[in-house]
C-alpha cells in the first residue's frame, strides 16, 4: 500500500486479538459466487468458507461489514441459526460441530460499503471510464475481505489452499481477480468469470475489479526460467499505452528478482489492472492507478507507484506478517526494494542520496512495532514506510553487503518465513543476527519499539583528540567517522574510541543511522 500524510479517511478496521471462536478454526479455501449489479450498486449469491476445526465448536464466527443481508447459512448442508450485527455473523449451531473439516455457506447481498477516498478508505468504487462504460473497483486491506464477503479477518489465517471466484456482470465487461482466469460463461445479457488460485493469499488481496478491459499480455521467463504470462488489464481507452507500460514492469520484475528470487506466483501469472483509484497490491493482480505519469531512473520510463505495489509480491504477500504489529515487514523492506530500483539503476550515490532525503522526513512519533495483537489502523503510520527502509538501510551496513544480500534472499526464498508460514519482527530479527554471527535485537528493540535514535558521544580532549562513544546500545556498532586524515569505518561501543584529528571529526556523513551527535 502507498501512505498518505493526510488523516485516514478509515473507520473500521482488521485484526486486532483474536477471538476464541476463530482462534480454533483454520480456513483452508473460499467459493465465492456474487452477481454484481451496476445499476443497483449491490452485490448478491454466497461465500463458503471450508474451513479445519481444531476442537469441537458450538457456535461459529465470522466477519462481514453489517451493510449487507445475510439470509440463509448451512453448516454441512444442514440450515443453522445465526446472529448478524455489530459486523459479525454467529452461527448459533443447532448440534455441536466435531473437530475437522467442515463447510460453511452463507448466502447474502445488497450495498456494499462505498469507499470515499480509496485506496486509503476501503469499499467499493462505481463509476464509470471516459467513455461511459461502467467500471468498478475494490480495496480492502485496512478494513479486510469482510468489506464485501464472511470471513475470518484476521492476518494470521490465511486460504492456504486459494479461491475460487465466479463473478457475474453485464457481458459487454470484463472481471480481473487472482489466480488464473478459468472460463467465461455467457447467459444473454451477462457473463460469469471463474477466476482461481491454488495458493495461499491474504484476506485483502481477495477481491476483483470489473471494467472496459483489453488485456494485453506477452510472456515472462523467470530468474529460475518458469515462463508466466504478464498481463496488463487496461481501459480500452489506454490500450496503445499499454506495450510501453508492460516493458517498464517487465524491467521491474527483473530487478525485483535479482534482490529477492523468483516471482512468488510463477505457477499463474504477473498482472496489473486499471483502477480508478491510485494503486494497491493485489496478489497476482495488482492495481495500478497512476495514469502513466512516469519518471526517470538510470535515464528511462519509471513508474513509482508499480514498482512499489508490485514489490508487494515479495513483501506482504510472500512473506505475510501473522499480526498487524508487524506492518512494518511488508511496507518497510518493500520500500527498501524501492531504494534498491535507484541503486540497481542510478548507482550508490544516488541510493545514499535517497536515504539521506529519506531521514529528515520521518514522523518518529511513535514506535514502528507496538506490542502484539495490534489493529491494522493502529499499525498504519508513515514511519513504517520510510523509517522501516532506512532500518534495512541501517543493517545492510551493520553486516555488511557480503552477509546482507545473500541473507535478505534467503529469507525471502526461504519455506520457513513464505507463503504458509507467517512471519513475525523477532523471526527477521533472529534470521538476521544468525547469519551475520551478530546480536542484533538491541538494534531492532532500539530502531523498531522505541522512537529513540542512536546517541553518539563526542567529548573534546585535548592536543586534537576526540573521545567518540555510543550511549544508548549495548552493543558495538562500525561507524564511518571522517577527520582531516580521511573516512575510516571505526567500530564504536560505550567505551568509546579516541580519535585525532585537527578539526572537528565528521561522524555517519552517508547517513546510515537515525542518530543524534552530543558534542562537548
Amino acid at each position: 500500500m502507498i501512505f498518505a500524510s493526510q488523516v485516514k479517511a478509515q473507520v473500521l478496521t482488521s485484526g486486532g486479538k483474536l477471538k476464541p471462536e476463530q482462534a480454533i478454526m483454520d480456513v483452508r479455501h473460499y467459493t465465492m459466487a456474487l452477481n454484481v449489479d451496476f445499476e443497483q450498486k449491490s452485490i448478491n449469491g454466497y461465500t463458503i468458507i471450508d474451513v479445519n476445526m481444531a476442537q469441537p465448536a458450538k457456535v461459529l464466527l465470522f466477519d462481514l461489514l453489517d451493510s449487507l443481508n445475510v439470509s440463509k447459512i448451512l453448516v454441512n448442508n444442514k440450515p443453522q441459526p445465526f446472529i448478524y450485527k455489530n459486523n459479525l455473523i454467529t452461527i448459533n449451531l443447532n448440534n455441536e460441530l466435531p473437530a475437522g473439516k467442515a463447510s460453511v455457506k452463507v448466502f447474502y447481498g445488497g450495498k456494499p460499503h462505498v469507499a470515499r477516498r480509496p485506496p486509503w478508505d476501503d469499499g467499493f468504487t462505481w463509476t464509470r471510464d471516459s467513455t461511459g462504460h461502467q467500471w468498478l473497483a475494490i480495496t480492502a486491506e485496512g478494513t479486510g475481505g469482510k468489506i464485501y464477503f464472511p470471513c475470518k479477518d484476521h492476518p494470521s489465517d490465511e486460504p492456504n489452499e486459494g479461491v475460487d471466484m465466479f463473478i457475474t456482470v453485464p457481458k459487454d465487461l470484463v472481471v480481473a481477480g487472482p489466480g488464473l482466469l478459468q472460463k467465461v460463461v455467457k447467459h444473454g445479457k451477462t457473463a460469469t468469470f471463474h477466476w482461481k488460485t491454488n495458493y495461499t493469499i491474504n484476506n485483502y488481496s481477495i477481491l476483483f475489479n470489473v471494467g472496459d478491459y483489453a488485456v494485453v499480455s506477452r510472456t515472462y521467463t523467470t530468474i529460475n526460467g518458469n515462463k508466466v504470462p504478464l498481463q496488463f488489464y487496461v481501459l480500452k481507452e489506454h490500450e496503445s499505452k499499454a506495450v510501453h507500460h508492460l516493458d517498464i514492469l517487465e524491467k521491474t520484475v527483473h530487478e525485483e528478482e535479482k534482490y529477492f528470487g523468483e516471482y512468488p506466483w510463477a505457477k499463474e501469472k504477473i498482472a496489473i489492472c486499471e483502477t480508478p483509484h491510485l494503486g494497491m497490491e493485489h496478489q497476482t493482480m495488482n492495481a495500478y492507478g497512476n495514469k502513466f505519469r512516469y519518471t526517470k531512473i538510470g535515464g528511462e520510463d519509471y513508474d513509482w507507484l508499480m514498482h512499489h505495489e508490485f514489490g508487494h509480491e515479495w513483501w506482504g504477500n510472500k512473506v505475510t506478517a501473522k499480526d498487524w504489529a508487524d506492518y512494518w515487514i511488508h511496507e518497510g523492506i518493500n520500500t527498501f526494494g524501492d531504494a534498491l530500483y535507484v541503486r540497481e539503476y542510478d548507482g550508490e550515490a544516488a541510493y545514499i542520496k535517497y536515504f539521506k532525503d529519506a531521514a529528515t522526513k520521518f514522523g518518529n512519533k511513535i514506535p514502528i512495532v507496538r506490542g502484539k495483537d495490534i489493529d491494522e489502523e493502529a499499525a498504519y503510520n508513515g514511519d513504517i514506510y520510510g523509517k522501516g527502509a532506512f532500518f534495512m538501510h541501517t543493517i545492510r551496513y551493520v553486516i555488511g553487503d557480503s552477509v546482507f544480500f545473500p541473507a535478505l534472499k534467503k529469507f525471502v526464498t526461504s519455506t520457513n518465513y513464505t507463503y504458509d508460514n507467517l512471519v513475525n519482527t523477532d523471526d527477521v530479527e533472529q534470521f538476521f543476527s544468525k547469519e551475520s554471527g551478530t546480536d542484533l535485537k538491541p538494534l531492532f528493540d532500539l530502531f523498531l519499539r522505541t522512537t529513540s535514535k542512536l546517541d553518539i558521544h563526542v567529548l573534546t580532549k585535548l592536543n586534537n583528540k576526540y573521545l567518540i562513544s555510543l550511549k544508548n546500545i549495548s552493543i558495538p556498532l562500525p561507524i564511518d567517522i571522517t577527520t582531516d586524515f580521511g573516512t575510516k569505518r571505526i567500530i564504536l561501543s560505550k567505551a568509546g574510541v579516541v580519535i585525532e584529528s585537527k578539526t572537528l571529526p565528521v561522524i555517519d556523513n552517508d547517513s546510515y543511522y537515525l542518530k543524534k551527535i552530543i558534542i562537548e
